[in-house]
């Protein structure tokens, strides 16, 4: 058992959201679903709570009702291995959300993510001032993160 786990309050989605998350990312299922009986507050049979992994990571989804929405001081932070990744997981993620800057985007729930490629760390922690603040500079220009701009800006003489 995971030790801590991520606990989403949807309002009346939880399920929905689960299922969608679990069909973007690899190696996701849903692992249960427990449900309101006739005591409420919702209607009986109504997903209560929807345990589900992302790609090994463990989430617990509530549908609580309209009380709490999310916001982007808590976001969920993607490494990708490729650009096929990022445009994949992007695409996928802001089909009906919103896109944000720097590799940010806000998904239908409301929910944050960064959708970050993995050579942008080591090109930020290069040693190399000089490239870490080209970069920098190239990730503020962007939405959706590029690897081969990322790559221009870092190689620039």
């Amino acid at each position: 058992m995971q030790k801590i786990t991520p606990f989403l309050w949807f309002n009346h989605q939880a399920e929905e959201a689960a299922r969608f998350y679990t069909s973007i990312f690899k190696n996701s299922r849903i692992v249960d679903v427990m449900r309101y009986t006739e005591a409420g507050p919702a209607p009986a049979g109504t997903a209560m709570t929807v345990t589900f992994e992302l790609d090994g990571q463990q989430f617990t989804a509530l549908n609580g009702g309209p009380e709490f929405n999310f916001t982007e001081a808590i976001s969920f932070f993607v490494n990708c291995e490729t650009q096929d990744e990022v445009d994949r997981l992007w695409d996928a993620l802001t089909d009906g959300g919103e896109p944000g800057p720097c590799g940010w985007l806000k998904d239908k729930y409301g929910v944050s993510w960064q959708i970050v490629p993995s050579v942008l760390n080591e090109m930020l922690q290069s040693g190399d001032p000089a490239k870490a603040k080209r970069v920098t500079e190239a990730v503020f220009q962007m939405k959706k993160l590029d690897i081969a701009t990322l790559q221009q800006a870092y190689e620039q003489a």
